[in-house]
């Protein structure tokens, strides 16, 4: 009698949600934006001749430069960014292979400027037709890629523009995928710029297999015959003696845009973007890009928390089981300006109030806060890596027959 007894008040407090109540140690706060290191302006940074200019960093998009970086201009080639962003975007997707055969139509082969001299009816790979774009800025090639994935290449400024507004670039508006109108309302800011170059080199590093090709020859098969074509990296940062690692990106020039660049680095483990529009002459877009990547080397340090350590349970009200295990949802990197001691970067699980079940995987149950002199830095969110149901009453009977023996 006393183990029915207990039976019964066992399954009474559950029904009333007494049972397995589990208090939760620290409500969430509100989550700030990751914390950004300096951003200084161009009175009190380096000084460059470019009229507009950013400097950022890859991981954490934070901020170290800028200069008039909200300027929407002309940004001629270095709009192929968004053109390979989006040929990234195909493969990841299956749409497409790199080695499918394009083949090159007339408006492709009618491009001018900066080209690879693609006939009409020329059959190329798509990991050839990423060589002519990366490397030689071929804007024939560019064409055909954006015509092989949007079916036309107006279909594809529509895409790059969706793409664009994905990334939050503001002030930007495609008209062409190669960069070659001299349109005036073809235009994107520095910024803009810094956030579409981010998404291609962290979403896609193997764009540094072509980025950082300084010359490689390719071979044109046409009614004509066949024949070598050799292609020459327009990037001449890969050739100058740095400090730092040059990865690449992509350059620009019209007469309109004047000289364009948007350049990645690596030194220690941080990736640069420096960005460089409307500078006076090709000299000044170089210099000015390795003057804003010295200035960004010479003062951050990055801490990125590789090891966290295990992700602790968290108690689950109601369910079939008590608690549930838990993932960290990436990866936690602070960029510092300041000089700080990273050393003493402390950390925090901070679990949410009340996590009832049923449980999903992926749902978030709190997050691990990174705290430095005691200013928050940063967080990551954990989240279920397994489902916890709902428990029935005879879930409940089951449990609390087990605990007493019956």
């Amino acid at each position: 009698m006393k183990r029915v007894a207990a039976l019964v008040m066992a399954l009474l407090m559950f029904l009333s949600g007494g049972a397995w109540k589990t208090e939760i140690l620290a409500s969430e706060p509100e989550i700030p934006a990751q914390a950004a290191a300096a951003v200084a302006d161009a009175a009190q940074g380096p000084q460059i001749q470019a009229p507009c200019a950013i400097l950022m960093e890859a991981s954490t998009g934070t901020v170290l430069y800028e200069k008039n970086a909200d300027e929407a201009r002309n940004p001629a080639s270095v709009t192929k960014i968004m053109t390979l962003l989006l040929i990234f975007d195909a493969l990841k997707a299956g749409k497409i292979h790199l080695d499918d055969e394009v083949v090159t139509s007339a408006h492709a082969k009618s491009m001018g400027g900066s080209q690879v001299f693609l006939e009409e009816g020329e059959v190329q790979t798509v990991e050839t037709l990423i060589k002519c774009i990366v490397i030689a800025s071929g804007n024939d090639a560019s064409v055909a890629m954006a015509e092989y994935i949007g079916g036309d290449e107006a279909t594809f400024v529509s895409m790059m523009n969706e793409r664009a507004e994905g990334l939050g670039m503001e002030n930007a508006n495609f008209e062409d995928c190669c960069g070659l109108t001299d349109s005036m309302t073809h235009a994107m800011s520095a910024r803009d710029i810094a956030l579409m170059t981010r998404e291609l080199i962290t979403k896609y590093p193997e764009i540094f297999q072509y980025s950082t090709i300084w010359m490689e020859n390719i071979t044109h098969v046409t009614k004509q015959g066949t024949k070598e074509f050799g292609l020459s990296n327009t990037n001449k940062l890969l050739k100058m003696a740095t400090n730092f690692e040059t990865t690449g990106l992509k350059t620009g020039s019209t007469s309109l845009a004047k000289y364009c660049l948007s350049a990645t680095a690596r030194k220690d483990g941080i990736e640069l973007i420096a960005v460089i529009l409307a500078a006076p002459d090709y000299k000044a877009r170089f210099s000015d890009a390795v003057t804003l990547l010295n200035y960004g080397y010479a003062g951050c340090q990055m801490y990125r928390d590789e090891d966290p350590g295990e992700v602790p349970e968290a108690s689950v009200v109601g369910g079939v089981k008590d608690t549930v295990k838990g993932k960290l949802n990436g990866t936690f990197s602070y960029l510092s300006m300041q000089g700080e001691d990273l050393s003493g970067i402390e950390k925090e699980w901070e679990f949410a109030e009340r996590i009832e079940a049923p449980v999903n995987e992926g749902d978030i149950l709190g997050s691990l806060v990174y705290r430095l002199n005691g200013k928050e830095l940063g967080r990551v969110e954990f989240v279920a890596e397994e489902n916890v149901r709902k428990a029935t009453y005879f879930d409940a009977v089951r449990r609390v027959a087990a605990s007493l023996g019956v």
